[in-house]
Protein backbone atom coordinates (compact mmCIF):
# COMPACT_ATOMS: atom_id res chain seq x y z
CA UNK A 1 0.00 0.00 0.00
CA UNK A 2 1.31 3.45 -0.94
CA UNK A 3 0.07 5.73 1.82
CA UNK A 4 -1.25 9.19 1.03
CA UNK A 5 0.87 10.56 3.90
CA UNK A 6 3.05 8.66 6.38
CA UNK A 7 3.56 11.03 9.32
CA UNK A 8 5.34 8.50 11.51
CA UNK A 9 7.99 7.82 8.89
CA UNK A 10 8.33 11.53 8.15
CA UNK A 11 9.06 12.50 11.77
CA UNK A 12 10.60 9.42 13.40
CA UNK A 13 14.09 10.96 13.54
CA UNK A 14 12.67 13.73 15.78
CA UNK A 15 10.70 11.59 18.22
CA UNK A 16 13.46 11.02 20.79
CA UNK A 17 14.22 14.73 21.15
CA UNK A 18 10.52 15.65 21.25
CA UNK A 19 9.85 13.15 24.04
CA UNK A 20 12.92 14.39 25.94
CA UNK A 21 11.57 17.96 25.79
CA UNK A 22 8.12 16.75 26.84
CA UNK A 23 9.64 15.23 29.97
CA UNK A 24 11.17 18.61 30.84
CA UNK A 25 7.79 20.29 30.41
CA UNK A 26 6.08 17.70 32.61
CA UNK A 27 8.59 18.37 35.40
CA UNK A 28 8.36 22.14 35.04
CA UNK A 29 4.58 22.31 34.56
CA UNK A 30 4.96 24.93 31.81
CA UNK A 31 1.78 24.18 29.83
CA UNK A 32 -0.04 27.42 28.88
CA UNK A 33 1.67 30.10 26.74
CA UNK A 34 5.00 28.80 28.00
CA UNK A 35 8.54 29.60 26.97
CA UNK A 36 8.40 27.14 24.05
CA UNK A 37 5.41 29.01 22.59
CA UNK A 38 7.42 32.24 22.70
CA UNK A 39 10.42 30.50 21.13
CA UNK A 40 8.39 28.93 18.34
CA UNK A 41 6.64 32.23 17.61
CA UNK A 42 10.04 33.95 17.24
CA UNK A 43 11.40 31.12 15.07
CA UNK A 44 8.34 31.08 12.83
CA UNK A 45 8.26 34.87 12.35
CA UNK A 46 11.94 34.70 11.37
CA UNK A 47 11.19 31.81 9.00
CA UNK A 48 8.45 33.89 7.29
CA UNK A 49 10.44 37.16 7.35
CA UNK A 50 7.63 38.77 9.33
CA UNK A 51 8.02 41.01 12.38
CA UNK A 52 5.51 39.20 14.56
CA UNK A 53 3.93 35.77 15.00
CA UNK A 54 1.12 34.89 17.43
CA UNK A 55 0.27 31.26 18.14
CA UNK A 56 -3.36 30.15 18.44
CA UNK A 57 -5.39 26.96 18.79
CA UNK A 58 -5.98 26.16 15.10
CA UNK A 59 -6.08 27.56 11.57
CA UNK A 60 -9.80 28.35 11.65
CA UNK A 61 -9.36 30.47 14.78
CA UNK A 62 -6.36 32.13 13.13
CA UNK A 63 -8.58 33.56 10.37
CA UNK A 64 -11.39 34.47 12.80
CA UNK A 65 -8.99 36.27 15.16
CA UNK A 66 -7.28 38.07 12.26
CA UNK A 67 -10.67 39.36 11.07
CA UNK A 68 -11.77 40.37 14.57
CA UNK A 69 -8.54 42.33 15.06
CA UNK A 70 -9.59 44.72 12.27
CA UNK A 71 -12.67 45.97 14.21
CA UNK A 72 -14.91 46.00 11.15
CA UNK A 73 -18.64 46.82 11.04
CA UNK A 74 -21.02 43.87 11.08
CA UNK A 75 -21.72 42.40 7.60
CA UNK A 76 -18.73 44.13 5.99
CA UNK A 77 -17.92 42.14 2.84
CA UNK A 78 -15.00 39.75 2.65
CA UNK A 79 -13.94 38.31 -0.72
CA UNK A 80 -12.86 34.65 -0.64
CA UNK A 81 -12.34 31.98 -3.32
CA UNK A 82 -15.21 29.61 -4.05
CA UNK A 83 -12.77 26.68 -3.89
CA UNK A 84 -11.25 26.45 -0.44
CA UNK A 85 -11.81 24.52 2.78
CA UNK A 86 -14.98 25.38 4.72
CA UNK A 87 -12.90 27.06 7.47
CA UNK A 88 -12.23 30.12 5.30
CA UNK A 89 -15.95 30.82 4.90
CA UNK A 90 -16.94 29.81 8.43
CA UNK A 91 -14.33 32.14 9.92
CA UNK A 92 -15.82 35.09 8.04
CA UNK A 93 -19.31 34.22 9.25
CA UNK A 94 -18.12 33.67 12.85
CA UNK A 95 -16.53 37.14 12.76
CA UNK A 96 -20.00 38.57 11.88
CA UNK A 97 -18.91 39.48 8.38
CA UNK A 98 -20.31 38.59 4.95
CA UNK A 99 -18.42 36.20 2.63
CA UNK A 100 -18.51 37.02 -1.09
CA UNK A 101 -17.31 34.26 -3.41
CA UNK A 102 -14.92 34.60 -6.35
CA UNK A 103 -14.13 31.79 -8.81
CA UNK A 104 -10.66 30.32 -9.27
CA UNK A 105 -8.60 30.62 -12.44
CA UNK A 106 -9.21 28.02 -15.15
CA UNK A 107 -7.40 24.77 -14.23
CA UNK A 108 -5.78 26.50 -11.25
CA UNK A 109 -6.38 26.28 -7.49
CA UNK A 110 -6.04 30.02 -6.85
CA UNK A 111 -8.46 32.94 -7.02
CA UNK A 112 -9.11 34.64 -10.37
CA UNK A 113 -7.88 38.22 -10.02
CA UNK A 114 -9.98 39.55 -12.92
CA UNK A 115 -13.12 38.18 -11.26
CA UNK A 116 -11.89 39.51 -7.91
CA UNK A 117 -11.63 43.01 -9.35
CA UNK A 118 -15.26 42.85 -10.53
CA UNK A 119 -16.53 41.89 -7.06
CA UNK A 120 -14.90 44.81 -5.22
CA UNK A 121 -17.39 47.49 -4.14
CA UNK A 122 -17.90 50.12 -1.42
CA UNK A 123 -18.76 47.40 1.13
CA UNK A 124 -15.60 45.36 0.52
CA UNK A 125 -13.30 45.54 3.55
CA UNK A 126 -11.15 42.40 3.32
CA UNK A 127 -9.78 40.05 0.67
CA UNK A 128 -8.73 36.57 1.76
CA UNK A 129 -6.67 34.96 -1.00
CA UNK A 130 -6.02 31.27 -0.28
CA UNK A 131 -2.73 29.68 -1.33
CA UNK A 132 -4.57 26.45 -2.03
CA UNK A 133 -2.56 23.22 -2.38
CA UNK A 134 0.58 25.30 -1.72
CA UNK A 135 0.15 27.32 -4.94
CA UNK A 136 0.76 31.02 -4.30
CA UNK A 137 -1.62 33.87 -5.15
CA UNK A 138 0.00 37.05 -6.48
CA UNK A 139 -0.44 39.26 -3.38
CA UNK A 140 1.40 42.19 -4.96
CA UNK A 141 -1.05 42.22 -7.87
CA UNK A 142 -3.95 42.31 -5.42
CA UNK A 143 -2.29 45.27 -3.67
CA UNK A 144 -2.21 47.12 -7.00
CA UNK A 145 -5.90 46.33 -7.59
CA UNK A 146 -6.92 47.79 -4.20
CA UNK A 147 -4.46 50.70 -4.16
CA UNK A 148 -5.92 53.74 -2.32
CA UNK A 149 -8.90 51.67 -1.13
CA UNK A 150 -9.52 50.87 2.54
CA UNK A 151 -9.32 47.13 2.00
CA UNK A 152 -7.19 44.71 4.02
CA UNK A 153 -5.53 41.52 2.78
CA UNK A 154 -5.49 38.47 5.05
CA UNK A 155 -3.95 35.57 3.17
CA UNK A 156 -4.90 32.05 4.18
CA UNK A 157 -1.56 30.21 4.21
CA UNK A 158 -2.85 26.98 5.77
CA UNK A 159 -1.39 24.95 2.89
CA UNK A 160 1.62 27.08 2.01
CA UNK A 161 4.20 26.86 4.81
CA UNK A 162 7.53 27.88 3.28
CA UNK A 163 6.10 28.89 -0.10
CA UNK A 164 7.33 32.00 -1.93
CA UNK A 165 5.82 34.35 -4.47
CA UNK A 166 7.15 34.58 -8.04
CA UNK A 167 9.84 37.02 -6.92
CA UNK A 168 11.04 34.71 -4.15
CA UNK A 169 9.51 36.54 -1.18
CA UNK A 170 8.19 34.41 1.67
CA UNK A 171 4.49 33.85 2.24
CA UNK A 172 3.59 35.06 5.71
CA UNK A 173 5.20 38.46 5.23
CA UNK A 174 3.38 39.94 2.21
CA UNK A 175 -0.21 40.58 3.37
CA UNK A 176 -1.54 42.78 6.18
CA UNK A 177 -2.08 39.59 8.19
CA UNK A 178 -1.30 35.96 7.34
CA UNK A 179 -2.84 32.87 8.91
CA UNK A 180 -1.53 29.31 9.14
CA UNK A 181 -2.87 25.96 10.26
CA UNK A 182 -0.66 23.27 11.77
CA UNK A 183 -3.19 20.46 11.36
CA UNK A 184 -1.16 17.20 11.37
CA UNK A 185 -1.30 16.64 7.60
CA UNK A 186 0.02 20.10 6.66
CA UNK A 187 3.52 20.68 5.29
CA UNK A 188 4.31 21.78 8.84
CA UNK A 189 1.95 19.85 11.09
CA UNK A 190 1.54 19.42 14.84
CA UNK A 191 0.25 16.25 16.54
CA UNK A 192 -3.12 17.85 17.16
CA UNK A 193 -4.73 21.21 16.41
CA UNK A 194 -2.56 24.33 16.28
CA UNK A 195 -2.28 27.57 14.30
CA UNK A 196 -0.40 30.85 14.03
CA UNK A 197 -0.88 34.38 12.72
CA UNK A 198 1.88 36.58 11.28
CA UNK A 199 1.95 40.32 10.62
CA UNK A 200 4.32 43.24 10.23
CA UNK A 201 1.83 45.65 11.85
CA UNK A 202 2.39 46.31 15.57
CA UNK A 203 -1.21 47.44 16.17
CA UNK A 204 -2.61 44.23 14.67
CA UNK A 205 -0.05 42.23 16.64
CA UNK A 206 -1.13 43.68 19.98
CA UNK A 207 -4.83 43.23 19.17
CA UNK A 208 -4.32 39.62 18.05
CA UNK A 209 -2.33 38.70 21.19
CA UNK A 210 -5.22 39.90 23.34
CA UNK A 211 -8.00 38.32 21.30
CA UNK A 212 -6.38 34.84 21.30
CA UNK A 213 -6.15 34.93 25.12
CA UNK A 214 -9.67 35.97 26.23
CA UNK A 215 -8.94 39.63 25.50
CA UNK A 216 -6.09 39.70 27.97
CA UNK A 217 -2.35 40.29 28.04
CA UNK A 218 -2.28 40.16 31.86
CA UNK A 219 -4.24 37.71 33.97
CA UNK A 220 -7.68 39.03 35.01
CA UNK A 221 -7.25 42.20 32.92
CA UNK A 222 -9.66 41.68 29.98
CA UNK A 223 -9.59 44.57 27.53
CA UNK A 224 -11.53 42.84 24.73
CA UNK A 225 -14.12 40.13 24.21
CA UNK A 226 -11.61 37.52 23.15
CA UNK A 227 -11.40 33.82 22.36
CA UNK A 228 -9.77 31.02 24.32
CA UNK A 229 -7.43 30.11 21.47
CA UNK A 230 -3.90 29.63 22.70
CA UNK A 231 -1.20 27.56 21.02
CA UNK A 232 -0.64 24.53 23.25
CA UNK A 233 2.89 24.44 24.68
CA UNK A 234 3.39 20.74 23.87
CA UNK A 235 2.40 21.38 20.25
CA UNK A 236 4.85 24.30 20.18
CA UNK A 237 7.62 21.88 21.27
CA UNK A 238 6.74 19.55 18.38
CA UNK A 239 6.55 22.39 15.86
CA UNK A 240 9.85 23.88 17.05
CA UNK A 241 11.62 20.65 16.10
CA UNK A 242 9.67 20.04 12.89
CA UNK A 243 10.31 23.56 11.57
CA UNK A 244 13.98 22.63 11.11
CA UNK A 245 13.01 19.99 8.54
CA UNK A 246 10.42 22.02 6.63
CA UNK A 247 12.59 23.39 3.81
CA UNK A 248 14.11 19.97 3.17
CA UNK A 249 10.71 18.27 3.04
CA UNK A 250 9.30 21.00 0.79
CA UNK A 251 12.18 20.44 -1.64
CA UNK A 252 11.26 16.76 -1.74
CA UNK A 253 7.63 17.63 -2.49
CA UNK A 254 8.78 19.84 -5.36
CA UNK A 255 10.94 17.06 -6.81
CA UNK A 256 8.02 14.62 -6.73
CA UNK A 257 5.72 17.22 -8.31
CA UNK A 258 8.27 17.84 -11.08
CA UNK A 259 8.21 14.11 -11.86
CA UNK A 260 4.42 14.15 -12.02
CA UNK A 261 4.52 17.24 -14.26
CA UNK A 262 6.99 15.67 -16.69
CA UNK A 263 5.95 12.04 -16.74
CA UNK A 264 2.17 11.81 -16.24
CA UNK A 265 0.87 11.50 -19.78
CA UNK A 266 -2.68 10.27 -20.26
CA UNK A 267 -5.35 12.06 -22.34
CA UNK A 268 -7.90 11.14 -19.63
CA UNK A 269 -5.90 13.07 -17.02
CA UNK A 270 -5.47 16.85 -16.79
CA UNK A 271 -3.01 18.58 -14.46
CA UNK A 272 -3.63 21.84 -12.62
CA UNK A 273 -1.36 24.85 -13.08
CA UNK A 274 0.65 25.64 -9.93
CA UNK A 275 2.64 28.78 -9.11
CA UNK A 276 6.39 28.93 -9.71
CA UNK A 277 7.34 28.49 -6.04
CA UNK A 278 4.51 26.25 -4.89
CA UNK A 279 5.20 23.86 -2.00
CA UNK A 280 2.66 21.29 -3.26
CA UNK A 281 0.66 20.57 -0.13
CA UNK A 282 -1.54 18.61 -2.50
CA UNK A 283 -1.01 17.47 -6.09
CA UNK A 284 -4.45 17.51 -7.68
CA UNK A 285 -5.33 16.08 -11.08
CA UNK A 286 -8.61 16.31 -12.99
CA UNK A 287 -10.24 13.04 -14.03
CA UNK A 288 -13.68 13.00 -15.74
CA UNK A 289 -14.37 9.37 -14.76
CA UNK A 290 -13.30 9.99 -11.18
CA UNK A 291 -15.25 7.13 -9.57
CA UNK A 292 -13.70 4.61 -11.98
CA UNK A 293 -10.27 6.11 -11.37
CA UNK A 294 -10.68 5.86 -7.59
CA UNK A 295 -11.59 2.18 -7.87
CA UNK A 296 -8.58 1.71 -10.15
CA UNK A 297 -6.23 3.28 -7.58
CA UNK A 298 -7.73 1.13 -4.82
CA UNK A 299 -7.05 -1.97 -6.93
CA UNK A 300 -3.37 -1.03 -7.16
CA UNK A 301 -3.19 0.01 -3.50
CA UNK A 302 -2.55 3.73 -4.04
CA UNK A 303 -4.23 5.97 -1.48
CA UNK A 304 -5.84 9.25 -2.64
CA UNK A 305 -7.87 12.17 -1.30
CA UNK A 306 -10.37 14.88 -2.29
CA UNK A 307 -9.55 18.58 -1.75
CA UNK A 308 -12.40 19.38 -1.84
CA UNK A 309 -15.48 17.45 -3.06
CA UNK A 310 -17.69 20.54 -2.74
CA UNK A 311 -17.03 24.19 -3.48
CA UNK A 312 -18.13 26.66 -0.77
CA UNK A 313 -21.49 27.45 -2.41
CA UNK A 314 -22.23 23.72 -2.67
CA UNK A 315 -21.90 23.04 1.08
CA UNK A 316 -25.33 22.12 2.43
CA UNK A 317 -25.22 24.66 5.25
CA UNK A 318 -24.28 27.51 2.85
CA UNK A 319 -26.39 26.70 -0.24
CA UNK A 320 -29.12 29.15 0.76
CA UNK A 321 -26.58 31.95 1.28
CA UNK A 322 -25.21 31.49 -2.25
CA UNK A 323 -28.37 30.30 -4.03
CA UNK A 324 -28.31 30.52 -7.84
CA UNK A 325 -24.61 31.38 -7.86
CA UNK A 326 -22.25 29.38 -10.03
CA UNK A 327 -18.45 29.19 -10.11
CA UNK A 328 -17.52 26.95 -13.02
CA UNK A 329 -13.80 26.48 -12.40
CA UNK A 330 -14.25 25.75 -8.69
CA UNK A 331 -17.09 23.34 -9.45
CA UNK A 332 -14.88 21.46 -11.91
CA UNK A 333 -12.18 20.88 -9.27
CA UNK A 334 -14.86 19.76 -6.78
CA UNK A 335 -16.43 17.32 -9.23
CA UNK A 336 -13.37 15.89 -10.98
CA UNK A 337 -10.36 16.70 -8.76
CA UNK A 338 -8.44 13.95 -7.01
CA UNK A 339 -5.31 14.32 -4.88
CA UNK A 340 -2.57 11.77 -5.49
CA UNK A 341 0.24 11.00 -2.97
CA UNK A 342 2.78 13.79 -2.51
CA UNK A 343 4.33 12.50 0.73
CA UNK A 344 7.87 13.95 0.76
CA UNK A 345 9.32 10.56 1.69
CA UNK A 346 7.94 8.66 -1.29
CA UNK A 347 10.74 6.67 -2.90
CA UNK A 348 11.66 6.99 -6.58
CA UNK A 349 10.28 3.49 -7.06
CA UNK A 350 6.95 4.45 -5.49
CA UNK A 351 6.69 7.65 -7.56
CA UNK A 352 7.41 5.69 -10.74
CA UNK A 353 4.80 3.10 -9.75
CA UNK A 354 2.15 5.82 -9.23
CA UNK A 355 2.99 7.45 -12.57
CA UNK A 356 2.96 4.12 -14.40
CA UNK A 357 -0.47 3.20 -13.03
CA UNK A 358 -1.92 6.65 -13.81
CA UNK A 359 -0.60 6.48 -17.37
CA UNK A 360 -2.11 3.00 -17.77
CA UNK A 361 -5.60 4.04 -16.65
Amino acid sequence: MIKFLDLYNQDKSLHTQILKDFNKKFKKGDFILGSDVDKFERNFSKFCNSKYAIGCANGTDAITIALKSLNLKKDSEVLIPAMTYCSTAFSVINANLKPILVDTDYMSPTINLDELKKKINQNTRVIIPVHLYGSVVDIKKIKKIIKNKKIFIIDDCAQAHGAKDNKGEKIGSLADISTFSFYPGKNLGAYGDAGIITTNNEKFYKNIRKIRNLGSEKKFLHEKIGLNSRLDTLQAVILKHKLKNLNRLNRKRKLIASQYDKRISNFKIKKLNYSKNSVYHQYVIIVKKRKNFCNYLKKYKIQYGFHYPQAIHQLKILRKMFSRQSFINSEKIAKYGISIPIDPNLTKKQVSYIIDKINSF
